[in-house]
Parts: structure tokens; C-alpha cells; sequence
């Protein structure tokens, strides 16, 4: 449901940049790092996974229709698991988990900031900060008629910007991300009409009218996107300016 009234909301958007992958260090450090694996590369955790998911996420599991699904969402969340006990210094299998109003998780009885994105062939963990974050991730190879959705979802300049580039999926798919990561920066998630949402320059200034997103955004933020290889574009939002952001492979 939309108000009348609305408020104002400053999106600034940086990218995109290559992601550079450094070498795993202390899990000590306090900064933002983008934690990323191919689902090629942690299917030979999957038995170590199964052990460490609760009732409430083996019932989830469950509930997937396909295999491809199933696999995904355990080895997502498998590796969210592993990925928050070393920064936290917790067992995986004992961590649990509550949920805001509309369905984003926050890990029980900690401050730490995190959030899980998945696409058909990799995930992205973000954590850290001081402020609640949203990462989206992508795969250039998804079929996707860029230009239809981009009539449904995609302000006017947004749906030029995209028109104009010398790769249009590719662009949307950048737009798309970050529109995505403000979302779930936001702990709204999911919002029908993404036109409300202007990512295209380096400071988008809009009108707010949606009442959930009127009362859980935050007045400004900060969006970076990157490339990490040719295939996955992946984008993080945060409150404030998030400094250096660094890319680790998932390790065990």
C-alpha cells in the first residue's frame, strides 16, 4: 500500500569496479568483506552442511520442488553458516537464527551484520560493518529479456542508460543488483514497483511513497558494484560509505 505523502531518498552508486580476491587474513578484521564461492566449488561440502542446518532451514530444504533448488539453498546456507562462526568465533551448527518483520535474518543474540545472496551458480556473503548491509548477486548467464522487464521495473533514464550501453543485459544486470541490494539493505526485501528506486547515476535523489520502505529505509545509501569475473556481477549496500570492501574465496 502506497501514501499519498512521501519522503525523501539519496541513493549514491559507485561502479563497477573489479573485484580483486586477497589472500584469507585474520578474522579479526572488522571491515566489510564480500565472502564468494561457485556452487562447483562447495559442492564437496555438502554432507559437512547438512550437519550444521536447523530444524526451521531442513524444513525449507524440504520444500524445494527441484534438486537444483534443494542444492542451492544448502550450500547457501551451509556456507553462511561457516562464513559467520570464523567471524564471530561461534559453532556453525549452533548458531540461530531470528527475523525481522519482513524476513531478513539476523543471527540471535549478536550485532553482526550480514547478508546471503545466491544466483544459479554462486553465492555471495557480505559481513560486517556497523550498519545494516544488502548484497545482490548475478549471473550474466541467466536468460532474462532485459528490455521487457526493464519496461516493468526500470525508471525512464534508467531504461535509456541501458538502451545505450554496448551490453544491455549486462547493464541492467548491474541496475538490477543494486536496486536488489537497497532492498535488502532496507530489510523490505521485496517491492513490486523497483521504479520507485533510481541507480543509475552517481546520485540519485527520489521521492519515497511506499509505506514499508518509507519507514524501514535509511535516508541515503551508499552502493558499490563489481565484476568478479566475466559472468557475475554482484552489488552491496550500506548506511554509510563503506571504505575498502574485501573479496575472499569461502574457505573451510
Amino acid at each position: 500500500m502506497n501514501e499519498g505523502t512521501g519522503r525523501s531518498l539519496i541513493v549514491h552508486c559507485d561502479g563497477p569496479l573489479e573485484a580483486r580476491f586477497e589472500p584469507n587474513v585474520s578474522i579479526e578484521q572488522t571491515g566489510i568483506t564480500i565472502h564468494f564461492a561457485t556452487l562447483e566449488a562447495l559442492r564437496p561440502y555438502a554432507d559437512q552442511y547438512a550437519t550444521l542446518l536447523d530444524q526451521g532451514e531442513n524444513e525449507r530444504l524440504e520444500r524445494f520442488r527441484f534438486p537444483a533448488d534443494r542444492e542451492r539453498f544448502l550450500l547457501g546456507h551451509g556456507a553462511l553458516r561457516v562464513v559467520l562462526s570464523q567471524r564471530s568465533h561461534s559453532d556453525a551448527a549452533a548458531l540461530r537464527f531470528d527475523r525481522g518483520t519482513y524476513g531478513k535474518p539476523v543471527v540471535a543474540g549478536s550485532r553482526i551484520h550480514f547478508n546471503l545472496s545466491d544466483t544459479k551458480d554462486a553465492i555471495a556473503i557480505a559481513v560486517g560493518g556497523t550498519h545494516e548491509l544488502g548484497v545482490d548477486l548475478e549471473t550474466t548467464d541467466r536468460k532474462v529479456d532485459h528490455v521487457a522487464v526493464g519496461e516493468h521495473y526500470f525508471t525512464i533514464e534508467e531504461r535509456a542508460s541501458i538502451s545505450d550501453s554496448n551490453d544491455g543485459k549486462r547493464r541492467f544486470l548491474e541496475f538490477w543488483t543494486r536496486k536488489e541490494a537497497v532492498l535488502k539493505a532496507s530489510g523490505v526485501g521485496i517491492m513490486d514497483d523497483l521504479r520507485v528506486l533510481r541507480v543509475d547515476l552517481p546520485a540519485n535523489r527520489m521521492t519515497i511513497t511506499h509505506d514499508a520502505f518509507k519507514s524501514m529505509a535509511a535516508e541515503t545509501y551508499h552502493v558499490k558494484t563489481w565484476t568478479i569475473g566475466d559472468p557475475h556481477i554482484v552489488s552491496l549496500a550500506t548506511v554509510l560509505d563503506p571504505g575498502p570492501v574485501r573479496f575472499e574465496r569461502i574457505r573451510h
